[in-house]
């Protein structure tokens, strides 16, 4: 009877609001960012295409893209997923942006990002890369969602799932450490390199709770 009750509570996580219309964006299949944001990628591309640049030149730009993408899923975990203000209203916020999410980790409705955040989220970076790269933009971005959606089904899969390769495991231990033993190591979620290179990965090895 223990074993169950901590796994409803790992996994059922509570309405966010008091408004069902509002509880409705909270929540998202995970089926939803790769039916979004695939179309997304392949315009991008095919703007590329377009503007005259070459298959080598889309390959480099979007793998580009993948890299910062890898750089803002680290930092978005860390300086605003785990921003904790100490005011009543922070710390709501702080609860429905992260908080849920680490107190109901298995909850399969709030392991990809809603599209409630991730579009307003994805137009500003869009935008933030047509002002400083101009035509580029188009590939660089494209390889920023796809690597996105990586973080995201990444996310989903270790919550969900035993990987059965080397870097599977490792993927998912580095962030079960994150959820288990210590919240201010293990940002990464798609990759652990930026934990590496800001010295955030977690230092001991320890056996933590599914």
């Amino acid at each position: 009877m223990e074993s169950h009750s901590r796994t409803e509570k790992l996994s059922a996580s509570p309405p966010l609001f008091k408004s069902d219309f509002l509880n409705f964006f909270s929540r998202v299949h995970p089926a939803i960012p790769a039916a979004i944001f695939l179309p997304v990628v392949v315009a991008m591309e095919w703007i590329g295409v377009d503007r005259g640049y070459a298959a080598w030149q889309l390959a480099l730009l979007t793998v580009a893209g993948v890299g910062v993408w890898t750089l803002t899923e680290y930092w978005l975990h860390r300086l605003v997923f785990h921003w904790e203000p100490d005011n009543a209203f922070g710390r709501r916020m702080h609860f429905i942006i992260h908080g849920v999410h680490h107190d109901h980790p298995n909850d399969k409705m709030r392991l990809v990002m809603p599209p409630s955040v991730s579009i307003p989220l994805a137009a500003l970076f869009f935008f933030a890369f047509w002002a400083i790269l101009g035509d580029a933009a188009f590939p660089v971005f494209a390889g920023f969602i796809l690597g996105y959606l990586f973080y995201d089904y990444t996310h989903y899969y270790v919550h969900h799932f035993v990987p059965r390769t080397d870097f599977g495991k490792r993927l998912r231990e580095h962030h079960m450490r994150h959820h288990f033993q210590d919240h201010s190591y293990g940002y990464g979620v798609s990759s652990p390199i930026w934990d590496h290179v800001f010295r955030t990965y977690p230092k001991k090895r320890s056996k933590y709770r599914d």
